[in-house]
């Protein structure tokens, strides 16, 4: 009987699987796929790395013919670059904690904590995430322009500024973003009851039971809202723009804008800035990728 069963193993463990076709096509077409989202910003460095020349002649190649690493250190003194990346890092580092600790909680509280009305409040949010954001620009600004007792308003809004060109106006609208609250509540409505039921019959108060025992249990989550928190911030333009005219409070990518004359576009110095406006970004995914990829994955499933 054993060497019944052997021979059987050993019959099936010879058989040849068929060739996986779909896995193939799959696996050419995320190359594809790869390909073209890498195909930019490969473009975008080699031209950083060009003279004015090479770029505007029609018999320019994929690859410099000069590699003209000083496009770097030209283009950090065109502008005060190091202001601008401190002002990006504390905008961007602000919205971050206050998006995760706020969202978060907000999330906990709709997922796990039972009160009149919470179903009403997450369907808020959900309807909130179908707003464009560009249509609530220029509502903010009037909010951020006629804030009372701010900038010189009085406790009407009116006579001064507001919040105009200050760190308030950059920091506060758009600190926590519905999506973040959404994510969260999905991720805690995953987690058994019974972590929080154990967590009461050992005398935790609601919040600690969400500072050190679910909340510890959503990193996927956590990382995921932080990295689209930071990365959004950072990239901000339009914002910035509208609420500062002072370089002391300009951003990294309000302060690209310089190699943009009426004479033409400096395409080797913009080219410089934006990789190294890039940077930050590409190392903090890679940094996050896990817990990211993970988040997504797992996000909606309940």
């Amino acid at each position: 009987m054993a060497t019944a069963e052997l021979s059987k193993g050993e019959l099936v463990k010879g058989v040849r699987k068929p060739f996986n076709w779909g896995r193939l096509a799959l696996y050419a077409v995320l190359t594809v796929v790869s390909l073209l989202m890498v195909v930019p910003f490969v473009w975008m460095v080699l031209t950083s790395l060009k003279t004015p020349a090479e770029i505007a002649s029609t018999n320019s190649g994929l690859l410099p013919s000069h590699w003209e690493f000083g496009n770097y250190v030209e283009a950090f003194k065109a502008a005060p670059f190091a202001t601008y990346a401190r002002n990006s890092f504390i905008i961007a580092l602000s919205h971050t904690l206050i998006n995760v600790v706020v969202a978060s909680m907000a999330g906990y509280a709709l997922a796990r904590i039972k009160f009149r009305g919470s179903d009403l409040i997450f369907y808020c949010f959900v309807a909130a995430l179908m707003i464009p954001t560009y249509t609530k620009v220029l509502p903010e600004f009037l909010i951020v322009r006629f804030m009372p007792l701010a900038g010189g308003n009085d406790w009407l809004g009116q006579g001064g500024s507001g919040w105009l060109d200050t760190w308030w106006a950059l920091i506060v609208p758009g600190a926590v973003t519905p999506f973040a609250v959404f994510l969260f509540r999905q991720f805690y409505l995953d987690l058994p009851v019974e972590l929080e039921e154990a967590a009461r019959l050992d005398g935790l108060g609601e919040f600690r039971i969400y500072a050190q025992i679910m909340t510890p249990q959503v990193k996927p989550a956590l990382t995921t809202v932080a990295l689209l928190t930071f990365e959004a911030s950072w990239n901000n333009f339009l914002w910035p723009l509208l609420v500062t005219h002072t370089d002391s409070l300009r951003v990294i990518q309000v302060g690209l804008s310089v190699f943009k004359t009426e004479n033409g576009t400096q395409w080797h110095y913009l080219m410089a800035g934006t990789t190294l406006a890039t940077l930050p970004m590409v190392v903090l995914f890679l940094i996050g990728q896990r817990y990211f990829v993970q988040g997504f994955a797992t996000a909606g499933l309940k």
